[in-house]
C-alpha cells in the first residue's frame, strides 16, 4: 500500500484493501473464539451456557468460510424472487420471502436495497404486499457465500389468507442467487440483446418517474432478462442490468459446464416436484429443506425472523463430506 503504484488502479486497490479486511476479521474472530475456548477450560464446573453457545457458533462461522472457495464467495450477492404457481398466493408468498431474507441479512450486518420489483394486481382488501417478483442486492462479506445454495424451489402451505372459504393452499415460489460481477471477460453480441425501457414505478404501482428510466434487457439465445428501475438515469439502470444478466450467463455456463451460450437452457419451474424447501403452517407447522433432510417445527422464527443458519449451514457442509 506504501508503493506509489498501488492507487492507480482503485478497482484493484478497493479489491485488495477488501481482502486485507476480510482477513483481519478472521483473525479476530479466530483470536476471539480462542479466548472464549481458555475462558471455557478455565471455569468448566460451572460452564456459562449462553457463552458456550456463542463460542459455538464463532467456531462454526470459522468452519462455514474455510468452505468457501468459489471466486465470488467473498463478494455481494444478487437475489431474485419469482411467484410461480399459486396464484395471488404465491405472490405474497414472494413478499414473505423478501421480508425472510432481509431479517437474515440484518442478522449478518449487510445492507440490503430493491433492484427492481413488479407487483402483483388484484387482491387489496387484506392489505398485504404482493409481488409477482423481486430482485435485491445484498452487500456485504461472503453474502453469495452464504446465500448462493437458497437457489431453487421454495413450497408453501397453509391455509390462505386469499380464500373465503379458509381453505389450505400450496404455493411456490422461485429464488435465484447470482454473485456480483464487477468485470467481466464474457463478449455477448449486441444483436443477440433486446432492450426495453418502462417508467419505473414505486409500490401499488404508482409511478415515481415521469420518464422511462427503468431497464429491461433480454437475452434472445437463453430467453434470460435482466431488470433494473433503483437507478435515477436510464444508463446507469442498462449498467445494472446487464451486470446482473453478466452473472446469469456466467452462473449457468458454470452449472452446464459449457463454452457456448447457445447450449445454456433453464430446467427449472416453480412447481410440483422440484422444490429444495417446504414450508408448512398447516395441518401441522414444520420447515424442511429436501435435499439435507435439516428441518425445524419453529417456523415464525425461520419466515418472520429470518433464522436460516440451521438450514444455510447444512446444505454448505453437506457438499463438502
Amino acid at each position: 500500500m506504501q508503493d506509489s503504484d498501488f492507487w492507480k488502479n482503485k478497482n484493484s486497490a478497493d479489491e485488495t484493501i477488501k481482502e486485507m479486511g476480510d482477513i483481519q476479521n478472521v483473525l479476530d474472530k479466530y483470536l476471539k473464539a480462542q479466548k472464549m475456548v481458555e475462558e471455557l477450560v478455565k471455569n468448566s464446573e460451572e460452564i456459562n451456557e449462553d457463552e458456550y453457545y456463542k463460542t459455538e457458533k464463532i467456531i462454526k462461522e470459522l468452519e462455514i468460510k474455510k468452505l468457501f472457495k468459489n471466486e465470488f464467495d467473498s463478494g455481494n450477492a444478487i437475489v431474485s424472487i419469482y411467484a410461480g404457481a399459486g396464484g395471488q398466493d404465491a405472490a405474497d408468498w414472494v413478499h414473505m420471502l423478501y421480508l425472510m431474507y432481509e431479517k437474515y441479512s440484518q442478522k449478518k450486518d449487510w445492507k440490503i436495497s430493491v433492484i427492481d420489483s413488479a407487483q402483483e394486481s388484484g387482491e387489496a382488501r387484506t392489505g398485504r404486499t404482493s409481488l409477482k417478483n423481486i430482485t435485491f442486492e445484498i452487500k456485504g462479506n461472503y453474502a453469495y457465500g452464504y446465500l448462493k445454495k437458497e437457489s431453487g424451489v421454495h413450497r408453501l402451505v397453509r391455509v390462505s389468507p386469499f380464500s373465503a372459504q379458509g381453505l389450505r393452499h400450496t404455493s411456490f415460489a422461485l429464488v435465484e442467487v447470482l454473485p456480483e460481477i464487477k468485470e467481466s471477460s464474457l463478449k455477448i453480441n449486441p444483436a443477440d440483446l433486446k432492450v426495453e425501457f418502462y417508467r419505473s414505478s414505486g409500490p401499488g404501482g404508482q409511478n415515481v418517474n415521469k420518464v422511462e428510466t427503468a431497464v429491461r434487457i433480454v437475452h434472445l439465445p437463453t430467453g434470460l432478462s435482466a431488470s433494473s428501475q433503483v437507478e435515477r438515469s436510464q444508463s446507469q439502470n442498462r449498467d445494472k442490468a446487464m451486470k446482473i444478466l453478466e452473472a446469469k450467463l456466467i452462473q449457468l455456463m458454470e452449472k452446464e459446464r459449457v463454452k457456448e451460450i447457445e447450449k445454456i437452457k433453464t430446467k427449472v419451474k416453480p412447481e410440483w416436484g422440484s422444490q429444495i424447501r417446504s414450508y408448512v403452517l398447516n395441518p401441522y407447522k414444520l420447515v424442511k429443506d429436501h435435499r439435507t433432510e435439516h428441518e425445524t417445527t419453529q417456523i415464525d422464527k425461520v419466515i418472520e425472523g429470518g433464522d436460516l443458519d440451521g438450514f444455510i449451514e447444512s446444505e454448505l457442509t453437506a457438499d463438502n463430506i
